[in-house]
């Protein structure tokens, strides 16, 4: 099977512009294809992890990676799938986080080799650019109609679109033109909300250059509810591990939906599609069986076998009647927090992270949410004392499957 029917049977492939000449150049090891990133934090999330996983099985296939670190058109900020304008950042910020995506991303692809990635950043030649002499050279080639047109932007119009990102596009495609120019680069892959974006790189391509070059998106990471996956109550799922914790990303996967796992399974794991068909054949309570799996595998590749197996120990324990593990997630209580000797649930649940606020912590508690040492909190007015740390710690209990050891400092 070619590296492209693959990516088909993953239930990867959204959009592309001449399925016959990407699959020749992919299954070939032809292509030299580039994805961008756009620095708007300083770690990637889950919603990067499903691009760098196509760049890893694209080069694994023979075909050569240009990662594209958004120095440049993060100073602007891509409104494809956004409600609202991004916060701007300063240039010293843009570059930190460049640097940081840079240093996590050599965990899933190889600079080194004959068909080694290759990281550049458009702020090298986007920020020099004169805008008038970019207007001149590509502005007549974008109409302004179909720019309207387009889906990126046509969801912006009834709140307002600004001009600064309206020209979003012309740089993005400006980023393709160059890099087919300096590096022969001759794909671009990216989310299906970059469609649009990456039409206008191939169109301008042809217009200014008279060659073609081709496009082709990947499906969003999606619930089957429709809803973007890869976030939490409290944010986004990091692959920095102070921002996530691994025990915190493997529980994400280890409680997915159970029309989501499979699904899961194909897009973002390297397990053989043979063994997932496996899986996909488990009922009942049985379909844990496939989340650990997945669990297990994202961990790895995201954060190392040593951190996966931790994290795997920890999660059975807490589903085993009396089992603690060294490894579940931990916080250590400050003795000053219990200057009589005892401390408010509430402060407790959000001092431990459980609760992002005492009002959230109220409702929990509330709808019966919350327990200590296997006692369901019953009011909001609950005291733990330090009588209650009998072997020197206590197991809070957030639902079905959040738990923490609270220790003293």
């Amino acid at each position: 099977m070619g590296i492209f029917q693959e990516l088909k049977d993953r239930g990867l492939i959204a959009q592309v512009t001449d399925e016959n000449e990407i699959r020749e150049l992919v299954d070939n090891g032809k292509a030299i294809f580039y994805i961008g990133f756009d620095p708007t934090a300083d770690s990637l999330h889950v919603g990067h992890f499903m691009a760098l996983c196509l760049m890893k099985r694209l080069q694994m296939a023979g075909n050569k990676p240009i990662v594209l670190l958004g120095g440049g058109t993060g100073h602007v900020g891509d409104p494809s799938g956004r409600t609202d304008m991004r916060a701007m950042m300063s240039y010293d910020v843009i570059m930190k986080n460049c640097e940081r995506f840079k240093a996590q991303m050599t965990k899933f692809i190889s600079f080194e080799g004959e068909n080694a990635a290759i990281a550049v950043n458009n702020a090298d030649w986007l920020l020099d650019l004169k805008y008038v002499d970019l207007l001149r050279e590509v502005g007549a080639c974008f109409s302004v109609n179909n720019m309207l047109r387009a889906e990126c932007y046509k969801q912006r119009m009834e709140k307002g679109l600004s001009f600064l990102e309206f020209n979003y596009m012309i740089m993005q495609s400006y980023d393709f033109y160059y890099l087919y120019q300096k590096y022969g680069c001759n794909m671009q892959f990216g989310g299906d909300d970059q469609w649009s974006n990456m039409l206008g790189g191939t169109e301008l391509i042809r217009r200014k250059l008279g060659k073609d070059a081709y496009a082709m998106t990947i499906t969003l990471l999606q619930n089957s509810e429709g809803k973007k996956m890869g976030k939490t109550a409290s944010g986004a799922v990091w692959l920095d591990p102070e921002k996530t914790p691994p025990y915190d990303f493997y529980q994400y996967w280890r409680n997915v939906d159970d029309a989501d796992v499979i699904k899961c399974l194909k897009m973002l794991t390297f397990l053989p599609l043979s063994e997932i068909e496996k899986l996909s054949k488990l009922e009942g309570k049985d379909i844990n069986k496939a989340k650990e799996v997945l669990a297990f595998e994202l961990t790895e590749l995201i954060h190392g076998t040593e951190e996966a197996k931790k994290a795997d120990e920890a999660a059975k324990a807490l589903f085993a009647a009396g089992s603690v593990s060294d490894n579940m997630p931990t916080f250590e209580l400050s003795g000053d927090a219990m200057p009589d000797g005892s401390i408010g649930i509430l402060d407790l649940l959000v001092l431990s992270a459980l609760a992002p606020s005492k009002g959230e912590a109220r409702r929990l508690v509330n709808q019966g949410g919350i327990s200590v040492n296997d006692v369901k909190v019953a009011a909001i007015d609950k005291t733990v004392s330090r009588d209650d740390f009998k072997d020197g710690f206590i197991i809070v209990k957030k639902g079905k499957k959040t738990f923490i050891k609270i220790i003293i400092k």
